[in-house]
C-alpha cells in the first residue's frame, strides 16, 4: 500500500467523527484533501465547513460544500486536520503547508480535534521534521537569531507567503523534549505570529493510515 493510499484510509476513518447537521472544521494538506473528497459524499448531511486555508476552501467549494467564515459560527464540534509529526501524547508539529495560524485558530475553537496521517508521522520525539514558525516579515531576521540561541537552525522559506501575508522560518535540528514549554517560550517572542507546535491544544484522537487499514491512537 502506498503512502497516499494509507492517507486515504485515515481520511475515510475520520468520517465517523463527523456529526450530522453541524459545522465541520477542515484543515489543509495532502491527507486533508482526501478527507474533503470523502466528505463530499455526505455533504448533504452536514451544515457546512470552516476552512483553514484558501486551498481547502476552493477544494470544498468545487465539491459543493458550503464554507463558512469562523466568525459566522458559534463553535465547531470537530476539526479534522493532518500533521507533519505527532508524538505519543498527540502533541503535533504542523505547518509544512504554511497554514499553521489558521489551523491553530480552528483547533482552538473546536470541541474535538481529530488528526489524520499516515503511520510515518508518529514519532517518539518531535523535531526531526523542521518546525515551521510564521513571522511578521520585518521580524524575520530577529526571530531567526533568537531561534539559533535556542539551538535551532532556521531556514527562510523563500518564495512562500502565508495566507495572512507573512513569512515562514523552518527550524531544523531541534529535539523537542518538552513541547508545551517550547511552544510557550516561542510565543513570547515579539514578531512570531504562530509556532507550529500544537501542544497547548494537542489532538484528541490520531488516526493513522497503515498497510492494515486505519488505526486509532489515543494520548498516553
Amino acid at each position: 500500500m502506498t503512502q497516499d493510499e494509507m492517507k486515504r484510509k485515515a481520511a475515510e476513518a475520520a468520517l465517523e467523527y463527523v456529526i450530522a447537521d453541524e459545522i465541520v472544521g477542515v484543515g489543509t494538506g495532502s491527507t486533508v484533501n482526501h478527507f474533503i473528497d470523502v466528505l463530499a459524499g455526505i455533504k448533504n448531511k452536514i451544515k457546512g465547513a470552516v476552512s483553514s486555508s484558501v486551498a481547502s476552501t476552493e477544494r470544498m467549494q468545487a465539491h459543493g460544500i458550503k464554507v463558512y467564515d469562523l466568525n459566522e459560527v458559534n463553535g465547531i464540534e470537530v476539526y479534522i486536520d493532518g500533521a507533519d509529526e505527532s508524538d505519543h501524547y498527540l502533541n503535533l508539529i504542523k505547518g509544512g503547508g504554511g497554514a499553521l495560524t489558521r489551523e491553530k485558530i480552528i483547533a482552538g475553537a473546536s470541541k474535538k480535534f481529530v488528526c489524520i496521517a499516515d503511520e510515518s508521522k508518529l514519532v517518539d520525539i518531535l523535531g526531526e521534521f523542521p518546525l515551521p514558525v510564521e513571522v511578521i516579515p520585518m521580524a524575520r531576521s530577529f526571530i531567526a537569531r533568537e531561534l539559533v540561541k535556542l539551538g535551532g537552525r532556521p531556514v527562510y522559506r523563500e518564495g512562500f507567503v502565508t495566507d495572512n501575508g507573512n513569512d515562514i522560518l523552518d527550524v531544523h535540528d531541534l529535539k523537542i523534549m518538552q513541547p508545551i514549554k517550547m511552544e510557550n517560550e516561542l510565543n513570547k517572542l515579539p514578531g512570531i505570529v504562530t509556532v507550529g507546535i500544537f501542544a497547548n491544544r494537542p489532538a484528541d484522537v490520531l488516526i493513522l493510515g497503515t498497510p492494515d487499514g486505519a488505526k486509532t491512537v489515543l494520548s498516553k
